[in-house]
């Protein structure tokens, strides 16, 4: 009286309704994936893209931020190392790598 009545479904037809069902249970995990690569991974290529240009784009006389904060003026170029003078007289070397930006002409004094 309470309680509806339960029927049983008939099982599926062997063959190719199987590989459906897998196909189809994958489907989101795919869309997952083309997401992510959208999202994340496309973005960042292009990033990694653009400062690999900016450095190999450094000229003598360009004016930097390194990633510790420092600013100054490139004084020497080398294949793995730069030299940056931050005050006059005041010379450091730091790897190419630890260049974040290059600020335009005149703002580092």
């Amino acid at each position: 009286m309470f309680i509806s009545n339960a029927f049983a479904q008939s099982a599926p037809a062997a063959g190719g309704g199987d590989m459906m069902s897998s196909m189809a249970s994958m489907l989101p995990l795919l869309l997952m994936f083309v997401v992510l690569y959208f999202v994340m991974i496309r973005p960042q290529m292009k990033r990694q893209k653009e400062m690999r240009a900016m450095l190999e784009a450094l000229q003598k006389g360009d004016e930097v931020a390194t990633a510790g904060g420092l600013l100054g003026r490139i004084s020497v170029l080398g294949d793995q190392f730069l030299t940056i003078e931050i005050a006059n007289g005041v010379e450091i070397k730091v790897q190419r790598s630890a260049v974040v930006q290059v600020l335009p002409k005149g703002s580092y004094k």
